[in-house]
């Protein structure tokens, strides 16, 4: 059975919004060396990811600029190569990717009511 849109949605915007306050006025040094810190926000990219792969294609097709293949891709890298995952990759999302994405959730999120 397909899941509904409108909690997909939620589920990663909410881990987006998480991730954001986690990590307002931190460095990068800082999310380094915060073991709690990295692993929540790990977790909430993990979320972001699995959550990705029940979005139907046409919608994210809407949203070509986002590459949800990379998304896709990440939660795969966190669940089974965690020890190779490097702090440079995970901040470079947190501050080149996410805010793209929080945009193009927000906006599917108006266009869609469950």
């Amino acid at each position: 059975m397909a899941r509904k849109i409108g909690p997909i949605l939620d589920d990663m915007l909410t881990a987006i919004g998480g991730i954001e306050s986690a990590v307002t006025g931190k460095s990068r040094a800082d999310f380094e060396k915060d073991w709690l810190l990295r692993h929540g926000v790990q977790r909430g990219i993990e979320i972001v990811s699995e959550a990705s792969r029940h979005l139907p294609e046409p919608m994210k097709a809407a949203h070509p600029n986002i590459r949800w293949a990379a998304i896709a891709g990440i939660g795969n890298v966190l669940r089974h190569d965690y020890h190779a995952i490097s702090d440079k990759v995970i901040w470079d999302v947190i501050r080149d990717e996410l805010p793209a994405l929080k945009r193009a959730l927000e906006a599917m999120a108006g266009d869609h009511k469950d």
